[in-house]
């Protein structure tokens, strides 16, 4: 069973350790220079979980916390963006957190990133009615080279 919930405390020390993993980054791309500073990870935590403009939620499968996803603005339209346990992926889980997060937060238009060979992600979105809109070659922390990213949007 897949459910969203508030963050509770203890939630930031399993999304330090699901962030430490290198192929998880990799396939982010857009990660932390040094996942494993976790002063800077606290202070970006403590950031998201004090902006009222941010939506964010923990995910938990068959009760354990196996990832986040939150929604904030770029601009004045939000986006969203989630991080699940590599070692949770392929189970579903993402594909219905998404699902269950769209429903959570109504607003639309919705935004998305990701990286252009992260399949499974785009996939994701792509089930949801997002929809390509651009891409952006941008540089990435984790890849130490500049990428090819998509944006979509859910109208």
């Amino acid at each position: 069973m897949i459910e969203l919930r508030a963050v509770e405390p203890g939630d930031v020390d399993e999304f330090f350790t699901h962030q430490l993993d290198p192929g998880a980054n990799h396939m982010a791309a857009f990660a932390a220079k040094n996942p494993a500073d976790r002063g800077v990870f606290d202070l970006h935590w403590q950031q998201i979980l004090s902006d009222p403009g941010i939506t964010v939620r923990t995910i938990v499968a068959d009760g354990e916390v196996v990832g986040s996803i939150l929604a904030y603005r770029d601009g004045s339209i939000p986006e969203i963006s989630y991080w699940i346990d590599r070692e949770r992926w392929g189970q579903g889980i993402t594909t219905a957190a998404v699902g269950l997060f769209l429903e959570e937060f109504p607003e639309r238009p919705i935004r998305a990133r990701a990286v252009a060979d992260n399949v499974s992600s785009i996939r994701i979105l792509e089930r949801y009615g997002f929809k390509v809109i651009g891409e952006a070659q941008s540089f990435a922390n984790a890849r130490g080279a500049v990428v090819r990213e998509l944006e979509l949007e859910l109208a």
